[in-house]
């Protein structure tokens, strides 16, 4: 019942799959073991995926409500014993594995043994791609530049002003505020295609001369220390800052925003939502 749900929701057999972690075979064989024990026909299956037959769309707020109940069973014997366990598979970018995702799972792995994460690290889109496929339980992202796909919502968090890291020694690092213009005739330092950060800056500047395209907020701060470019990045308060750099913001840019993305109509386990509260909290602390 869960794999067949999955797979309507997810449009696809190999979506299904991802989210349930099983191969797609398995999820093909369970599927028709349960038409075979209901004698109905409940997906059809084409080069575009799968849809529920008239019967499939039937059945499925009954099995919806068979697994919900399960799932509350579930719930109450881990209510029962004093613990929570599960798996939940989390998606970053680097700025907010480090200064949100981590603290939270660290607090968590000593609190909870039974729970277990993984936490996937990339650029926003590509990680909310997983949310939506079914991959990972939900995201903390940078908002993209693009509205939310359908399917997904994004729960704002917290904020950060945008700006430009700089050596000390650097002609701009005296200036108390910068323009988008100001960036047109130095080599720049950014996160990879993909991110929020780099659609930002190609919004603004045209023809950016793009020396590093860096895969973390670190990163980033080492080339820009080493002098290779001044750094297109959020002002986030990190444990690993890079000493020697200022910080100057860019006055007209509108802040960077954080964001929770998950899927709009599939229920989270509780282990999924309690990471999220306490993710929440964290961005709050963050904010204060």
């Amino acid at each position: 019942m869960r794999y067949f749900l999955a797979a309507i929701e997810t449009g696809s057999l190999r979506a299904a799959a991802a989210r349930c972690e099983v191969s797609q075979p398995s999820v093909g064989q369970q599927i028709a073991a349960l038409e075979e024990e209901l004698d109905v026909v409940l997906l059809t299956r084409g080069k575009h995926g799968v849809r529920p037959t008239a019967a499939g769309q039937a059945l499925l707020e009954p099995l919806r409500r068979l697994v919900a109940a399960e799932e509350e069973l579930r719930e109450s014997a881990m209510a029962a014993d004093g613990a929570y366990h599960g798996k939940v598979r989390i998606g970053a970018v680097s700025v907010t594995a480090e200064t949100i995702v981590a603290p939270v799972v660290g607090r968590l792995r000593e609190r909870h043994a039974g729970l277990r994460f993984t936490v996937r690290e990339g650029g926003s889109a590509e990680v909310e791609r997983a949310v939506l496929d079914g991959e990972l339980d939900f995201a903390v992202v940078t908002v993209p530049v693009s509205p939310a796909a359908p399917g997904l919502r994004r729960v704002p968090l917290v904020s950060a002003p945008m700006g430009i890291y700089a050596p000390g020694d650097h002609p701009l690092a005296g200036r108390e505020h910068l323009y988008w213009r100001d960036l047109e005739t130095w080599p720049i330092v950014t996160m990879r295609n993909g991110t929020t950060l780099w659609e930002l800056l190609h919004q603004q500047v045209s023809n950016p001369d793009i020396v590093v395209e860096a895969m973390s907020a670190r990163s980033l701060k080492v080339m820009v220390a080493e002098s290779a470019g001044l750094g297109v990045l959020a002002k986030f308060e990190t444990s690993a800052d890079i000493p020697g750099l200022v910080w100057i913001p860019l006055r007209d840019a509108a802040p960077v925003r954080i964001c929770l993305t998950r899927r709009k109509h599939t229920r989270p386990s509780r282990a999924a939502n309690i990471v999220a509260q306490l993710i929440r909290a964290k961005a709050e602390e963050l904010s204060a």
